[in-house]
């Protein structure tokens, strides 16, 4: 009971500490959990026994630490995983583990050296990856560990980023996602702000399942914010065992703020400048609307783009001059110039707008190069207000696909056709578009980029990110310290300032030589030149900070820090020389290294103490991308080549496996169910980590269903042909043709070798496989890359692969024929069946005396499912989605007779009359 009340005391007194040993890496001690029964498990009895996030905001620097205490009741090992989302503007800086008392601590290094480290301990099979992956705004952190029956397991993030404002109010976002229910819930923020706090909200973003949950305490420079849910009222229903904690936990806040503006803090050998000047007339803007209107935009993506374009038209000043241009394989012009915005322009424009109908290619190039002339021409013939401010705001939701392909030539050439004057600021709307493109453009052209969710709030989205650039109020500023006070200073000059947001400029500080330190700003304002004087009282902000226990003594560190590493990232991106891009990238890392952070050019190392279990979290090179994207792989080498293949399509690295009695390689998994060949099905068991393989022999002609679940009103069937001639006595059948039926949305989509055809209605359309391009209707997306593969995804509910298998077409027995490939995340209802269907529901297997075989390579096992005791045989079986050619092995367990005793019924069970029926249940 003791113990019980060191836990809870350590929950309300504040947060757990971490150590720094002497080697420099940080180090999580964890106590006795004491008594851990009245845990909720799910089926899989993992008991979660708490789920604690922790955040200090010192002067707009958050640190955030997430924590999952978790325990393994069942009687046999499983994969426990930690998988949380950090916003992808964040440094991670401190990852640990507690396995039963044995510490896994981070440690960061050089990229290459700890992929070397990492392979030399992979070679030994005492390694695995930690999954770090894109998911819009936030990125993916997750780790997946082999616990043994009874263990307990301790998972540990830290993170820290600096909270922007935007629309006058800081926002930050943390990720709450426990996926299951704990026995203590806690979001916990503290904020620390010298300036003072003007107000704290904290919006329903969980959902009104959590109101008045949340409580908030707020002083005159402190604020503490808490939500702490009982397991009943974390319970989606009085009944249910699942949680409705499933989203982002949001506060929001601003600080007082001097009537020059400007705040200068200094503290420790550093100074921190919060720039954000109030009261001032707005700047007249010069505006050039660039929007997408190719064929992806079809649909829900132009309506609410329409929607948007409209309401932002509304908005725009007497003063402002605008022009609208949209662009597919061509390029249009709503006015060749700049013109008046007043009412009757302004509803021209909407009247424009609303006949827009997408159709055709994207053609980026040309797009932004006529908006480029039309404000060079302006500026020339004198048309542009000196103090007004040009922009261009650039829509789009794809790559180029007409004109000019080459992404470093369109930005080059933008960049030359840009001049000092003018921004570009651009909107990526959904999956497909390359946001890290339109990033590097808008930052090369002293903008911004923003990703769109390509949904229902689409327009509500444009419009938010349009009102943070809306209203200029300053450009052309500058802020100048004194040269013998200060050093290291981070960008000090700045194109525009927007009302609403916030300029933050850091740098060191001499103190010995500092009696105050103060900067002078000068600044375009609406009507003349403006200058600015801040300053700040050292002693008054020294004694403050250090009478507060949360308080981050290194916060004014850790913001140079964080500035100079972005800033840093930004000039390497546009450096116009490989060898300054190299001095910077040298730069960089040493920043990485001295400030204990994960950029694209360091990874992080966890070890435990005996540093014979290792993992690695790397930031590789996205070769689809180019250097610095963000997005993070697992193996320390083989690029992935395959342009065309989702995420969930790519073979998985190996689990993390911590299996102390047997210290055995762990086994790789393929988190993937597919049919391929001679029709091969592989079925991954994502509970038991387990492959079962097993073959259908039918005649040429038979239709199987593969999918049939009337809760989505989802069906997918396979059709049969048979090879040009038997083989050994025997003709095998491949899948010829593949039908999919979405009952929902009354849209077929039929995959032959030949075409692929969209069927909604009386309307159909048709691609070969000798395109490369996309349909979407209904907001089903269908993607073909010529010759390889078609993806269907139905927003993120669902996907498929399909694969193109070529044959020499003189070859005497073989034919062409089609692999489909089901990743088990797809969300089916419980009523989901068919050869693969069926597994959406994960059947219990136990495979257990495994003896030798016929063949010394292929043992044999007794496989017990769904009441049958089964002899499977071990062997290897072809994925073919990384390598189309000779294919990848896979290690599985074979079932006999076609699947007999695995599958429910017989497999003639499954046989269905037509391309697009449902199947009848046995």
């Amino acid at each position: 009971l003791q113990e019980v009340q060191n836990l809870i005391d350590l929950e309300i007194d504040g947060f757990p500490s971490s150590s720094k040993t002497r080697s420099g890496r940080y180090q999580r001690s964890t106590s006795d959990w004491g008594y851990v029964g009245d845990l909720v498990e799910d089926d899989d009895k993992i008991g979660l026994y708490s789920y604690k996030v922790q955040s200090t905001i010192t002067s707009r620097l958050a640190n955030t630490m997430i924590q999952a205490k978790m325990v393994n009741n069942a009687k046999r090992p499983q994969h426990i995983v930690f998988d949380v989302q950090v916003p992808k503007g964040a440094f991670i800086d401190n990852f640990t583990m507690d396995i039963n008392g044995i510490t896994f601590t981070s440690q960061i290094r050089e990229k290459s050296e700890a992929r070397k480290m990492y392979s030399q301990a992979k070679a030994k099979g005492k390694a695995a990856g930690i999954v770090r992956s894109n998911a819009l705004d936030m990125e993916n952190f997750k780790t997946e560990v082999n616990v043994p029956p009874g263990m307990k397991i301790q998972f540990e993030l830290h993170y820290h980023e600096m909270i922007r404002r935007k629309l006058s109010s800081y926002e930050h976002v943390i990720s709450v996602k426990p996926g299951r229910l704990a026995k203590h819930m806690e979001v916990d923020v503290r904020i620390i702000e010298p300036q003072g706090i003007r107000y704290v909200h904290v919006p329903n973003s969980l959902g009104d399942h959590f109101d008045g949950i949340t409580t908030i305490s707020k002083g005159e420079k402190k604020a503490h914010v808490s939500f702490k849910p009982t397991m009943a009222q974390q319970r989606k229903c009085p009944t249910c065992s699942s949680t409705a904690v499933d989203g982002n936990f949001v506060v929001q806040y601003d600080v007082n703020r001097e009537t020059t503006g400007g705040e200068l803090e200094i503290f420790n050998g550093y100074f921190i400048h919060f720039f954000a000047p109030e009261n001032l007339d707005p700047l007249p803007k010069n505006i050039l609307f660039v929007i997408d209107v190719s064929g992806s935009m079809w649909g829900l993506k132009m309506k609410q783009t329409i929607e948007a374009m409209k309401a932002i038209l509304s908005e725009l000043r007497a003063a402002d001059q605008f022009s609208l241009i949209d662009f597919n394989h061509n390029v249009r012009c709503w006015r060749d110039n700049l013109v008046s915005a007043t009412p009757a322009q302004v509803e021209d424009a909407k009247k424009y707008i609303q006949t827009i109908h997408p159709n055709g290619g994207t053609n980026i190039n040309e797009a932004l190069l006529r908006a480029t002339f039309i404000l060079n021409e302006a500026q020339n013939l004198g048309m542009l207000d000196p103090n007004s401010v040009s922009m261009i705001v650039f829509v789009s939701d794809g790559d180029p696909t007409v004109g000019e392909l080459k992404l470093t030539t369109i930005q080059k050439n933008v960049k030359q056709s840009m001049k000092d004057e003018f921004s570009l600021f651009c909107l990526g709307i959904g999956f497909d578009v390359d946001y890290d493109f339109l990033q590097r453009i808008a930052i090369d052209n002293r903008g911004m980029a923003q990703r769109i969710f390509g949904n229902q709030e689409t327009s509500a989205q444009m419009k938010n990110f349009y009102n943070q650039v809306s209203t200029p109020l300053l450009k052309k500023i500058q802020f100048n310290y004194p040269q013998e006070s200060v050093s290291d200073v981070t960008q000090s000059s700045f194109h525009n300032y927007f009302g609403g947001s916030e300029i933050v400029v850091a740098g060191k500080v001499d103190t010995e030589n500092l009696q105050h330190l103060e900067s002078i700003v000068t600044a375009t304002a609406a009507n003349a030149e403006l200058v600015m004087e801040t300053l700040r009282d050292v002693e008054e902000l020294d004694g403050f900070m250090k009478k507060d226990r949360y308080a981050d003594p290194e916060f004014t560190r850790k913001l140079w820090a964080y500035l100079t590493v972005n800033q840093m990232m930004a000039e390497r991106n546009t450096a116009p020389t490989a060898a300054l891009k190299r001095n910077i990238t040298k730069s960089i890392l040493q920043m990485s290294l001295d400030h204990h952070i994960v950029t694209p050019f360091t990874a992080m190392l966890i070890e435990n103490e005996e540093k014979d279990e290792i993992m690695l979290a790397d930031q590789p090179k996205d070769p689809r991308r180019g250097c610095c994207s963000g997005t993070l792989g697992l193996t320390p080498n083989a690029p992935n080549n395959n342009k065309g293949i989702p995420a969930w399509a790519n073979v998985t690295a190996v689990p993390v496996s911590y299996m102390p009695e047997q210290r055995s390689p762990p086994v790789s998994s393929l988190s993937i169910n597919r049919v391929d060949n001679d029709p091969h099905f592989i079925i991954h068991l994502p509970k038991s980590q387990k492959n079962i393989c097993f073959n259908i022999n039918s005649d040429p002609g038979k239709i199987l269903n593969l999918v049939s679940d009337p809760g989505t009103g989802v069906v997918v069937n396979g059709q049969l042909v048979g090879g040009k001639k038997m083989e050994n006595k025997k003709l095998n059948t491949y899948f010829g043709k593949i039908g999919f039926y979405f009952k929902s949305k009354g849209l077929k989509v039929e995959i032959t070798t030949e075409t692929i055809t969209l069927k909604d209605g009386s309307y159909g359309i048709k691609l070969s496989w000798s395109d490369t391009g996309h349909i979407i209707r209904k907001q089903l997306l269908i993607s073909v890359m010529k010759d390889s593969n078609v993806t269907i995804s139905v927003g993120e509910e669902m996907s498929f692969m399909v694969l193109l298998h070529r044959v020499w077409k003189n070859h005497p027995v073989n034919v062409d024929f089609l692999g489909i490939y089901i990743p088990p995340e797809n969300q089916m209802s419980p009523e989901a069946h068919g050869l693969i269907g069926q597994f959406a529901s994960e059947p219990e297997v136990y495979i257990h005396h495994q003896r030798p075989g016929q063949a010394p390579e292929k043992p044999q096992a007794t496989m017990e499912v769904k009441g049958n005791k089964l002899t499977v045989t071990k062997g290897l079986q072809k994925d073919y989605r990384t390598e189309r050619v000779v294919g990848t092995d896979v290690q599985c367990w074979f079932v006999h007779n076609s699947g007999k005793g695995f599958i429910d019924g017989h497999y003639t069970d499954y046989l269905v009359p037509h391309l697009y029926s449902f199947m009848k249940r046995p």
